[in-house]
């Protein structure tokens, strides 16, 4: 609070203002300041306003301590001046005795006689003001459930009793019922109580994230797992970080942990280490620490005591490590609630709950499954471990042969060779053979070079590629070998031409590096004696490479006779010399050159040709690549069914290879693409997530955060609303996300998904609140001032939703100015007709002015887009503007411009034909202006002939279904006739 209020009319504004906080340290502090702002005046009033204020911050910041002493302060105003607390004061007051029996005893220190002493005040209390006493009833349950005494007779005097106005609320008296069913054993009772909540019949506070918490595992004892698993992505989002619901937080790691999901619980419990140190409510830290010493203890029997993991601050915690820190907090916690309370409940039910075995091995939780080996970021592996132990030989010499025999021929268990080799290298107590067959230490070190430019150039790193065969070029020449000296040139030529161009022009600029490269080459080629076939093969495919990467990159019909002549030659050379893998390699560039110049047909028979090939005379690994490429050219042919044959074969018989051997990531995308065409979107979602797992292992992280990007607009668009919510969480917690060290536009991207996915999950707030800092942030994006107008649109549209037109106003002029640099006609239009229409909807003839100007810059936008001859993809811009200023002008009351507008609208729309999709819209269109005519204008017989006329028009046409609200709305406008 900058400034303290110096009016009661201030005080008031600033105790609204803090009322929409969230709760937590904030609006706690606020709150007392504005106690001790109400205290100067001579009003009671005032001051009774800032107290409940200040208590409700307590209530639901997790400090019961403080609680009691507010309240105390309350009653001893009611007690010295009760005629100043209305109706409405009294009834909050009342109320709040339960909030205080809560927060004693979530107290050990309090002894229990305090507790039930505090029961006779309020029951006092309450028969003194003449109120029922089923709240009361209530409250000595919980106390008897609490302490863990036997609440039988206890629950039968309050769930017995009728409710009254001061009993909690239906959603809080439910779960409190279905706890009684559950603690005695009787899951399927607890659930049949719960469904209301559950199903959202009856929400408050803190229902129905409480009652989901509580839900979990009796979902999972009775079968229902796809329930547990909606409802854990749903409620966990409701609970979390949140300090008066850590309970809430340690019941879904709990149930992560008996799940088979222990990574995602490791990552929710990253999400809420504030509560270690924001919890002051020893009752709600011990019910949280417990559920994460469950999700503990379960990390540590799986052998993974070590990870890292959050804790308590100023230290770094391993799993085991805060495993005994949290044991014996929580050993003193239920210690000290069982001193007071004179028994062993509470050790009791953390023991039930520590001794409990998992109910799944495993249930996929989210659409980002990881193990607990992927829980912490590490790098990429230098390569993959060889499938059998057998593809790499024990023998030093024969290891080395054996590696630069399959480097020759390409073949993919060469990797796990130079792996090997690798390590045997830079250990100290290496000896290198005394062979001539194996050649000196110098050689090994060029094949090891030249083995990590090409993992280097996999992962587009190509300067780093290109400088390292540059130095396994020297040392080649060092020790005589002209040939792998001028393959190593070579490659580094093509990685130092495929470098991204900063230029102007990137793709002429590509092309003509391409050019000089190819150039280079046929010059080394020319100038290198004494080369192997196999050496001369993989040289003249080099040089296809590059002339075939030129034409990918201009587009340029001149460019593709010129590969295909580059590739006859070594199709010719490889042929006479029996190089099967440079036959194949060059065959399948014949076929990206078809495909590069627009023939698909002739690509899809060349390969073809070149998988019957390799089924009979190999390479075999060369067949998943191939198929894959298949699929591809199925997909530009359209033919979505055989591509997902072609694809599905792929990864098939990818699996036959090691893991990088095949572009498994590329194949999973392309089958999503192929599901897509298909109508399969949930199998789509599968190769999605599938896709950006096999990026992020491989190091690709933007490529993989690209792909769960498009996973979690899909899981969005299949209204799986909690999944894209929970992906992209998981995802924005990433440590590089975090540290800002990922492309900030793709970050941008999947906080806009998340912020929608909010807004069709009716979290306004907080999509509301993730809106306004992507518009403010989205500002300076200086290059993307359409970005920014789209954003700021929707922003808008969300602050109008939420009543706060003075800045939709504000950000729609953000929108605006944007829209000035790089126009989105449509998007703007649509954001200024729905803040037109939200105006007048929630205020009525107040808010006419305000929307007349929305639309009347939404008339300039559409003067605009004609102007600029552009072409709306849903309905014409005027057309929308009419029939919006119909619907204005009648929530506003005024009904003759109402109708006139919507005239108008009708007239720019025409009457729909047979085949026509603006049926609807038209129907919709003649509905409102014959209920504007007829209802309010009350003119019916004009709006029965319209109606009549309409009806009549669709029914010719086969339009049966659009007719049904307009003979609703006759037959109600005949009955009032």
């Amino acid at each position: 609070m900058t400034t303290a209020p110096q009016t009661t009319d201030e005080l008031y504004q600033a105790l609204q203002e803090n009322d929409r906080r969230p709760y937590g340290r904030t609006r706690t502090v606020t709150a007392e300041e504005l106690v001790d702002a109400a205290e100067q005046f001579a009003e009671p009033v005032p001051l009774i306003h800032a107290l409940l204020e200040l208590q409700e911050a307590y209530t639901y910041g997790s400090e019961p301590r403080k609680s009691p002493v507010v309240f105390a302060r309350l009653l001893t105003l009611f007690d010295e001046q009760p005629d100043v607390f209305d109706e409405r004061l009294r009834h909050m007051l009342f109320w709040r005795f339960k909030w205080v029996a809560n927060a004693l005893r979530a107290l050990p220190e309090i002894p229990l006689a305090s507790l039930r002493q505090w029961l006779k005040e309020m029951r006092d209390r309450y028969e003194k003001a003449g109120l029922g006493l089923q709240p009361y009833y209530g409250q000595a349950y919980q106390l008897a459930a609490h302490v863990g005494e036997d609440t039988t007779l206890a629950y039968e005097l309050w769930a017995g009793r009728t409710r009254t106005r001061f009993s909690d609320c239906e959603a809080c008296e439910i779960c409190e019922r279905a706890l009684y069913h559950l603690t005695a054993g009787d899951d399927e009772r607890a659930l049949r109580a719960w469904e209301p909540v559950l199903a959202g019949k009856e929400s408050c506070q803190e229902e129905p994230a409480r009652s989901v918490s509580y839900a979990l595992l009796p979902l999972l004892r009775t079968g229902r797992t796809d329930r547990a698993r909606e409802l854990h992505l749903a409620g966990y989002r409701g609970c979390r970080r949140n300090p008066s619901m850590s309970q809430e937080v340690g019941r879904h790691l709990e149930f992560c942990a008996l799940t088979g999901n222990e990574a995602r619980g490791l990552e929710l419990l990253s999400e809420n280490r504030n509560l270690f140190d924001e919890v002051d409510s020893p009752l709600d830290l011990l019910g949280f620490l417990t559920g994460v010493e469950v999700l503990l203890q379960r990390v540590e029997l799986l052998g993974h005591g070590e990870l890292p993991t959050v804790g308590y601050a100023g230290r770094t915690w391993t799993v085991a490590g805060l495993r005994a820190e949290v044991r014996g907090r929580a050993d003193d916690l239920a210690a000290r609630f069982d001193a007071r309370n004179g028994t062993t409940a509470h050790t009791d039910r953390r023991k039930a709950r520590l001794d409990r075995a998992p109910l799944l091995d495993a249930l996929e939780l989210t659409l980002r499954t990881r193990s607990l080996d992927e829980v912490v970021p590490a790098a990429p592996v230098a390569a993959p471990a060889p499938r059998t132990a057998a593809a790499v030989p024990d023998s030093l010499p024969e290891l080395i042969l054996k590696a630069r025999m399959l480097e020759e021929q390409g073949h993919p268990d060469a990797k796990a060779c130079w792996a090997r080799l690798r390590t045997l290298v830079t250990a100290r107590d290496y000896t290198h053979p005394d062979d001539p067959a194996v050649g000196p230490l110098v050689q090994l070190r060029a094949d090891l070079l030249a083995d990590e430019a090409s993992r280097a150039g996999e992962k587009d790193e190509f300067a780093e590629a290109a400088d390292l065969h540059e130095e396994a070029a020297a040392l080649y020449d060092a020790v005589g070998e002209p040939g792998h000296a001028a393959l190593a040139r070579a490659c580094a030529l093509l990685a130092t031409a495929e470098a991204p161009v900063q230029d102007a022009d990137g793709a002429e600029a590509k092309a003509a590096a391409l050019t000089a490269a190819h150039e280079n080459m046929v010059r080394l080629h020319d100038e290198t004696p004494g080369l192997t076939p196999a050496q001369e093969a993989r040289l003249l495919r080099l040089r296809a490479t590059a002339l075939g990467l030129r034409l990918q990159a201009s587009r340029s019909e001149e460019h593709v006779a010129p590969v295909f002549a580059e590739v006859d030659l070594l199709l010719a050379f490889a042929t006479r010399h029996d190089v099967v893998g440079q036959i194949s390699g060059g065959l399948l560039l014949r076929v990206s050159t078809y495909a590069l110049s627009g023939d698909l047909p002739a690509a899809v028979t060349e390969i073809d040709a070149l998988l019957d090939r390799l089924k009979a005379h190999g390479p075999a690994w060369h067949l998943p690549r191939t198929l894959g490429l298949r699929g591809r050219l199925q997909l530009g042919l359209r033919d979505a069914q055989a591509a997902h044959a072609d694809l599905t074969e792929g990864l098939r018989l990818a699996a036959d290879w090691p893991a990088d051997a095949v572009d498994t990531a590329r194949l999973h995308g392309d089958l999503a693409e192929a599901c897509m065409h298909l109508g399969r979107p949930d199998e789509a979602l599968r190769h999605l997530t599938r896709s950006a797992e096999l990026e992020l292992r491989r190091g690709s992280r933007t490529d993989a955060f690209c792909a769960y990007s498009n996973a979690a607009q899909l899981s969005l668009d299949l209204g799986r609303v909690e999944d894209c919510i929970a992906l992209l969480d998981s995802l924005l917690a990433e440590p590089d996300v975090v540290a800002g060290e990922l492309d900030d536009r793709l970050v941008a991207q999947l906080r806009l998904t998340r912020a929608r996915a909010l807004h069709a999950g009716e979290d306004l707030k907080a999509a509301t609140a993730e809106f306004v800092a992507l518009a403010a942030e989205s500002a300076g994006w200086d290059d993307d001032p359409g970005s920014h107008a789209m954003i700021a649109a929707e922003t808008a549209v969300l602050l109008g939703e939420s009543g706060e037109f003075g800045r939709a106003r504000e950000a729609a002029d953000q929108a605006l100015a944007a829209h000035a640099q790089a126009p989105r006609y449509e998007q703007l239009s649509n954001c200024l007709r729905e803040l037109a229409r939200l105006q007048t909807q929630q205020q009525g003839p107040d808010g006419l002015a305000d929307a007349l100007a929305f639309l009347a810059d939404a008339g300039r936008i559409a003067d605009e887009a004609r102007a600029a001859e552009y072409e709306a993809h849903g309905r014409s811009l005027d057309t929308a503007l009419a029939y919006e200023h119909g619907r204005v002008n009648a929530f506003a009351g005024e009904y003759e411009d109402a109708l006139a507008a919507l005239e108008k609208a009708l007239a720019l729309l025409g009457e729909p034909g047979r085949e026509d999709d603006r049926a609807g819209e038209w129907a919709e269109c003649v509905r409102l202006a014959s209920a504007v005519e007829g209802i309010y204008l009350e003119r019916p017989a004009p709006a029965l002939t319209r109606l009549d006329a309409a009806i009549s028009h669709l029914t010719a046409l086969g339009h049966s279904e659009e007719t049904e609200p307009l003979t609703s709305l006759a037959a109600r406008l005949r009955d009032e006739e």
